[in-house]
């Protein structure tokens, strides 16, 4: 028997202020009329990832897997700050001041 569970109470609800914070942190611009509409299916997404937490996986530590570690490094030639910017969006054939401007293929109608 397959069961599908969908539990809201473990994710909190996306608010419109959070929807507005990610929608600049991504540099996207999103009309008013969309804000109610995104924050909804944000939140069915939300909901769906959830249903991994249902899952109950085994978990056995393998010698042949290395542990997970940060690996850094000096920066020995770092570029001026937004240098790469300033080239990527010259190269991209439509922009509005420092995003990239591209054509909606996801549509939920």
């Amino acid at each position: 028997m397959l069961v599908c569970v969908i539990c809201y109470d473990a994710y909190a609800m996306a608010t419109i202020e959070e929807i507005k914070h990610l929608a600049k942190l991504a540099r996207i611009s999103i009309s008013s009329e969309d804000l109610g509409k995104l924050t909804q299916e944000f939140d069915s997404v939300l909901a769906y990832i959830g249903q991994l937490d249902a899952l109950d996986l085994p978990y056995e530590a393998s010698p042949d897997i290395p542990p997970l570690r940060n690996v850094f490094r000096d920066d020995e030639h770092p570029t001026d700050s937004g240098i790469n910017t300033k080239k990527l969006i010259a190269a991209f054939p439509k922009h509005s001041d420092n995003a990239l401007v591209v054509k909606k293929i996801i549509t939920h109608e």
